[in-house]
């Protein structure tokens, strides 16, 4: 290849092929700024695995062009690679952007991206010709993957191609020192898209539309009298009302069926959350990055009761800042606007149901919830429910990975067989692997719901298709029962690989990390509930792991689950099965006893007597649950880990002990193999089983138990108690890690499942972990609950195909 930075004697040519997330975002007409600036020749276009482009000039100068187009694309751009070739020079003049070509093979949609602070200014100045237009956007901000119908991305394969571009966004458009050069989605006040505001009586398709200026001023005046109103975002609709109006939350939970699962709240600047909550650098930088995820923050001691009803008895409350401009004109852009600040936006559907985001469905679906639509004629083809995060030291915890998020890849450390992995039946998503990336779709919901079955199945359609991915392969769950699993089942034209749930939870976290797979990690999966090999619900596991298979090294011992769902609902009915298996009695003088009524407390002593209906589990999330009913915290769960977040949030208020030497009373008893015995489960394993057969390590929480009943009724503070389970469930895990290192000599760590979304326990785990020279992996990029799941079950079914090895 040419020496190009030596080479001043004669014109050069070279291709550039550009390969990531550089559609969408800006890099055509970044490419014609740097190429112009440097005085080359050539073009640049759009094709269906990239952006190609040929710069032609002196050597210098070619070079330079080579090395700056990946070190200073734009912000939103992710150069993945850029290759090279030397053509013959042809003396052509000028340079300019050629319309797009070519199928898809690979090519990388950017996520939607919050409104950039310029188009921001605009909004807001009365003088510019966009000042309060809903849909002001720019090369660097707005929708993009939830309005791409097709590749390569350009405005006729976007839902924008309804609205043709007037006389002046033409112009600017087509304006290289323009920052909408070739925006996409550019429009304005006179090309659409409208805004409107439809009440009952007029929500029809034909019905009366308001300007966009009186829809905005008659919402806030509705938000302010306490209404419930539909807002069709970037990627679906949202349920709103006034944060600050009790009267308003409550109407809200009551006709969404919410219970007391908690609300997010998306306020009008970083100062009014600074005022409720404690945000970190890393929580403010999260909070208004372009994502603009809903972070989850600690309140303030000094709030007194403001918020309650957005989060009963939880320290922290879910906060995002404004990412589209008809929020920020929902929230009042111009301070002195009268109105509410702060506003509940959560996503629009009855609990259980997918999100709304199809006009007519919204008009019919949403009717029984809403009092009006503020809607928009922009279709949505994607849809994408809002991000959750958290941080735990200093990093991002994804809690729900969705909008501004997705469908951004997953880097893999080498090619990978293509496969289409379908998650789990709770907070699904799909996972498409290809080559050396990995895909995951937007948050599809539970699978208990005929409709979100038919958006999961929209899902894995559009997701092989923008990746333009054939799988090969299908992996799925272990689980019979699940939906997604059933559905890969029914698809006879592939094979299909069967991922035991906490294998693929080990996997995610080694997959997020770039690991290979081939070197095993002690896994630590702990969760609410997953299908074993024996046919027992696992969720407290100790697996040594890589792709190719795992031994099951410890586990939390198994109690009966008695009636299934009803102990989760009940958290009370664990609290009692636990005291029972640890040989407690059932005082009076226990919470989860007291809270029992007598009748069904004769009933359940029978059952666990008798086994009927009672499936054993190793679950650590139903540990949680016990322990929080127990002490009196929770004793029935109306979503899901209420119980287990309402007891973190008691020990949270207790964390100036963190520190403090773990109570030796707080503990687990480790059994030998030998002396643990599954409750009426299968000793043999099936087909899929792990590696290697010898039989795990069993932790016995009697000792635990019995502390907790000695301290809770001497009339220890229940923070503190709540406190010192959550040491001893870090003392565990850091003493099994340390046995097993010591008889396999692995020094690496994994730490997955959704327990680990409680920050306090994966803190306390880590610290002791890294103490005692342990490597510890966390999620960072994938969600440690089954929001995750698919990754790993992609990554191991696309591993099937290596030699097999014991571990």
């Amino acid at each position: 290849m040419t020496d190009l930075a030596s080479d001043t004697s004669a014109a050069l040519r070279r291709e550039v092929t550009v390969r990531g997330v550089v559609q969408g975002v800006g890099f055509r007409p970044f490419v014609y700024g740097l190429a112009t600036g440097l005085g080359l020749t050539g073009h640049v276009t759009n094709t269906g695995s990239g952006v190609l482009i040929e710069v032609e000039g002196p050597g210098p100068a070619v070079y330079d062009f080579c090395v700056r187009v990946r070190g200073d694309a734009p912000a939103l751009a992710e150069v993945a690679s850029v290759e090279h070739r030397d053509l013959p020079a042809s003396g052509a003049t000028g340079f300019t952007i050629l319309a797009s070509h070519g199928a898809p093979t690979g090519t990388l949609i950017p996520p939607d991206t919050a409104t950039c602070a310029d188009c921001l200014a605009e909004l807001a100045d009365p003088a510019d010709r966009r000042h309060r237009h809903p849909f002001i956007t720019c090369t660097n901000c707005g929708p993009r993957f939830t309005i791409v119908t097709a590749l390569p991305y350009d405005r006729d394969q976007t839902t924008m191609a309804g609205f043709p571009m007037c006389a002046a966004c033409v112009r600017e458009y087509r304006d290289p020192a323009n920052r909408r050069f070739h925006a996409q989605p550019i429009s304005c006040h006179d090309c659409g898209p409208r805004l409107r505001l439809r009440t009952g009586q007029d929500r029809s398709s034909t019905g009366h539309c308001d300007a966009a200026e009186d829809s905005i001023a008659r919402a806030r005046e509705l938000l302010a009298d306490g209404a419930i109103l539909a807002v069709k975002g970037i990627g679906g609709y949202h349920l709103a009302c006034d944060a600050a109006n009790p009267d308003a939350v409550g109407l809200l939970r009551r006709r969404k069926a919410r219970g007391d699962k908690p609300f997010a709240v998306m306020a009008r600047t970083f100062a009014d959350i600074a005022e409720l909550a404690e945000v970190s650098d890393k929580e403010r930088q999260l909070l208004e990055s372009p994502a603009r995820p809903i972070v989850l923050l600690r309140r303030r001691p000094d709030t007194g009761r403001s918020l309650d009803s957005v989060a009963p008895g939880l320290a922290e409350l879910g906060f995002m800042l404004p990412y589209t401009p008809v929020h920020h004109l929902l929230l009042g852009l111009d301070a002195d606007v009268p109105g509410p600040r702060l506003l509940v936006m959560t996503s629009a559907n009855l609990s259980g149901e997918p999100l709304a985001f199809e006009d007519e469905d919204a008009f019919t679906r949403l009717a029984p919830l809403v009092d009006a639509w503020l809607t928009h004629d922009r279709p949505i083809h994607v849809p994408c429910d809002d991000s959750v995060t958290r941080v735990c030291d200093g990093e991002t915890l994804p809690v729900r990975r969705s909008r501004g998020y997705v469908p951004l890849p997953i880097a893999l450390p080498e090619d990978v067989r293509p496969t289409l992995a379908v998650g789990g039946d709770l907070k699904n998503t799909l996972c498409v692997v290809g080559g050396r990336h990995a895909w995951l779709s937007a948050h599809v919901g539970d699978m208990d719901d005929v409709a979100t079955q038919r958006a999961f199945e929209r899902a894995a359609q559009q997701l092989t298709a923008i990746t333009a991915t054939s799988p090969e392969l299908l992996a799925a769950d272990r689980h019979p029962g699940y939906r997604s699993t059933q559905w890969a089942q029914r698809d006879t034209t592939r094979p299909h690989v069967l991922v035991q749930h906490h294998h693929a939870h080990v996997a995610a976290a080694m997959a997020e990390h770039g690991l290979d797979g081939r070197t095993p990690v002690i896994g630590v999966a702990f969760d609410g509930t997953g299908y074993g090999t024996d046919g027992a619900i696992w969720g407290g596991e100790m697996l040594l792991a890589d792709y190719a298979g795992f031994r099951r090294f410890a586990h939390l011992a198994y109690v009966s689950l008695p009636g299934g769902d009803t102990a989760v609902r009940r958290p009370y009915r664990m609290a009692l099965t636990h005291l029972a298996a640890a040989g407690i009695d059932w005082s009076p003088r226990l919470p989860c006893v007291h809270a029992c009524p007598e009748q069904e407390r004769r009933v359940l002593a029978r059952q666990l007597e008798r086994g009927v209906n009672c499936v054993p589990t190793s679950s650590m999330g139903r540990l949680f649950d016990a322990v929080s009913a127990l002490i009196g915290i929770c004793q029935h769960a109306g979503y899901e880990a209420q119980a287990a977040m309402e007891l973190e949030a008691a020990a949270a208020t207790c964390l100036d002990a963190a520190d403090t030497p773990i109570d030796e009373r707080y503990r687990f008893t480790l059994r030998a193999p030998d002396e643990s015995a599954p409750l009426g489960v299968s000793a043999a394993p099936d087909e899929s089983a792990p590696l290697d057969e010898s039989a795990p390590l069993t932790a016995d929480p009697a000792p635990l138990l019995a502390a907790i009943v000695a301290d809770l009724e001497s009339g220890t503070p229940l923070g503190r108690i709540a406190l010192a389970f959550h040491n001893a469930v870090a003392a565990l895990v850091a003493e099994l890690c340390a046995t097993a290192r010591e008889q396999h000599g692995l020094e690496t760590v994994a730490l997955t499942g959704g327990v680990f979304g409680n920050t306090l326990l994966s803190r306390a785990c880590a610290r002791r972990l890294r103490e005692d020279g342990f490597h510890v992996l966390r999620h960072r990029i994938v969600p440690p609950n089954d929001g995750g799941l698919a990754l790993g079950q992609a990554v191991i079914a696309a591993a099937t195909r290596r030699e097999t090895r014991a571990l």
